[in-house]
């Protein structure tokens, strides 16, 4: 069905329609841009929501249990699915919005240009018909003139008394009206002529070609917006599965929480380790009075009211009394006296509380030594590339760093040596037996382990000491590793290198390769196991590309920014990056450890 041959007579009609296409058009366009703004704004918003409730530094001791576990996982999650909503406000702002802009004025400029060109048309057509109608006024005019001078030659001819000149006048008159009149038919049928041709062209060729190109845009708009609406619905499709990943994630997270799980958590961080007190023994009075008579009959003491009044302390009513005395009275309520200052060893918490406070302790203090120990070798490695191109750089520059990390390492080591006491202390342990303990129970698998890095990082720290004798600092270096070279942590009666008799450099080094002087870092410990959703091509710097499929390490978790550290199960020497970030989203954990495993 066309326009031109069905609404031929509908010009007026149609002009209109089409506007309101266009207009609708336009308030699709700002539906769709709305929209686009409430997704970004319900995805920034989600962001701050997941953001503010994640668990502060401070807090994060009690995000422990399994439920905590699994709203913090939750938020991750949120996070997630925000950045999903993000996705598909930037797919609706650049492939429907700024479309639908650039269609919205392309229509309005072609209805513009197809509106002329139908006016002009008319108005050719109009001109015409007002031609026609002159001239056909003129042929009547002229008509009727011939008509009355034919009469009055006509009376001319019968009258007598006209002379033979009036009569001739008459005629003559009477032909020039006539011929006259026919020239204005002529006019007049000419005119005619031309016009009923304009006008068919005019509605069977001229308005029917406007009419199909107004047809035709309209039903480019109708199909573009087919075409925006699918869109939209495909941009929300293309991230469904990636949503639906989170949501199942959530539904994990919802699986993970055991109410058993978390009863024992609440026992093996609250049990305060002591034996529950006994019953109260039953004090006669008169059984004390008649014995105080006749002491050498008495051979068991009996005991007092003030020991009765000590007695009852470990019971739930001993709560009642406000002097507390005897060993609970240790782990009282006086921590929360003004003034109160917790020891450094703990020693104010009960013992099982005090372990596990040391044990975390132990863990910080390794982790801070392994960190300096990484930057001592990263400025050893350069002060060798500085000596072996002093173009590069100074080598004296790298002594300053040099020495404060060495005395930081002493720091920690000393610290480490002392809470490693406190916690043989506690555990009523020699120090012997510590790491033996540790890896039969597996309880501590860090742990294991202090003893011989502590050896290991005193044992590099000497020997980068004593690359720097050139400058002058080396006996100065040397004397501070010396002062604890008798004890097994310090490692100097182990390593190459050793001091002089009375207590002085000896004349002679051994050669130090350099490839030996210098340690790799220790990598993290492993968290858990992921396996890969999604193909991910690594594009940006720290990432590492995905296989579908693929199983790794996990060796950081998401700290809400929407990444993942994992390392590959075999790293191969040719893989540049064997361990990096991907999305989290990318990933399904499927196993996580209870305690972080060494590689």
């Amino acid at each position: 069905m066309s326009w031109g041959t069905e609404l031929w007579d509908q010009y007026d009609q149609i002009a209109v329609h089409t506007q309101k296409g266009i207009d609708f058009l336009e308030k699709y366009g700002h539906f769709v841009d709305a929209r686009t703004k409430i997704e970004q704004e319900y995805a920034s918003k989600l962001r701050r929501l997941a953001r503010n409730y994640l668990p502060k530094k401070k807090d994060e001791d009690d995000y422990q249990f399994t439920a905590t576990k699994a709203f913090k996982l939750m938020l991750n999650e949120i996070n997630d699915l925000a950045g999903q909503h993000e996705v598909i406000a930037e797919n609706l702002s650049t492939a429907v919005v700024s479309d639908l802009t650039t269609l919205v004025k392309s229509m309005k400029d072609d209805r513009r240009k197809f509106l002329q060109e139908g006016a002009r048309i008319q108005a050719q057509l109009t001109l015409s018909l007002t031609t026609l109608a002159k001239t056909k006024e003129k042929y009547e005019k002229a008509f009727g003139t011939s008509e009355r001078a034919l009469e009055a030659y006509n009376k001319a001819d019968a009258d007598l008394n006209l002379s033979r000149a009036d009569v001739e006048k008459q005629r003559m008159n009477s032909n020039i009206k006539r011929q006259q009149m026919d020239d204005s038919k002529n006019e007049y049928a000419n005119q005619l002529q031309k016009t009923n041709e304009l006008q068919n062209q005019f509605y069977n060729k001229l308005m029917p070609a406007v009419f199909q190109s107004l047809q035709d845009m309209d039903e480019k708009r109708v199909k573009c917006v087919q075409n925006f609406m699918r869109k939209s619905a495909q941009t929300e499709q293309d991230v469904l599965p990636i949503i639906s990943q989170c949501l199942e994630g959530i539904q994990r997270c919802t699986d993970a929480m055991d109410e058993k799980e978390d009863s024992m958590l609440v026992i093996e961080k609250y049990k305060s380790g002591f034996v529950q007190p006994g019953d109260i023994p039953f004090e006669d009075l008169s059984t004390v009075d008649s014995g105080s008579g006749n002491s050498s009959t008495t051979t068991t003491p009996q005991n007092t009211p003030s020991e009765k009044k000590t007695s009852i302390l470990g019971t739930i009513t001993g709560g009642k009394i406000k002097k507390r005395s005897g060993l609970l009275g240790i782990f009282g309520q006086n921590k929360n006296l003004p003034g109160f200052t917790p020891q450094e060893d703990f020693s104010e918490l009960p013992p099982n509380q005090r372990r596990k406070k040391l044990q975390s302790k132990l863990d910080d203090l390794t982790a801070k030594i392994s960190q300096e120990t990484a930057a001592r070798d990263g400025l050893m490695k350069m002060k060798t590339v500085y000596e072996a191109n002093p173009a590069l750089g100074d080598p004296m520059s790298i002594q300053g760093q040099l020495t404060e990390n060495g005395h930081r390492l002493d720091k920690l080591r000393s610290d480490l040596r002392r809470y490693q006491a406190w916690l043989e202390e506690a555990e009523g342990s020699p120090a012997s037996t510590l790491s033996s303990r540790t890896n039969g129970n597996g309880s501590s698998p860090r742990r294991s382990s202090v003893s011989d890095e502590v050896e290991s990082l005193s044992r590099s720290a000497s020997d980068s000491s004593v690359n720097h004798h050139k400058n002058g600092s080396l006996v100065t270096s040397l004397t501070s590793q010396g002062r604890s070279s008798n004890s097994p942590e310090s490692g100097l009666g182990n390593s190459h290198l050793s001091l002089g008799p009375g207590g002085a450099l000896g004349e002679n080094f051994q050669d130090i390769d350099a490839e030996e002087e210098f340690f790799e870092p220790e990598p993290l410990p492993v968290l858990g196991r992921c396996k890969a959703l999604y193909t991910f091509d690594a594009s940006s710097e720290g990432s590492i590309p995905l296989e579908e499929g693929e199983e790794l390490w996990l060796i950081e978790t998401d700290q809400g920014d929407g990444w993942t550290r994992v390392r590959r199960l075999n790293p191969s020497h040719l893989d540049p990056m064997p361990e990096g970030f991907v999305p989290t989203s990318y990933i399904d954990t499927t196993e996580m450890f209870e305690q972080p495993q060494p590689v």
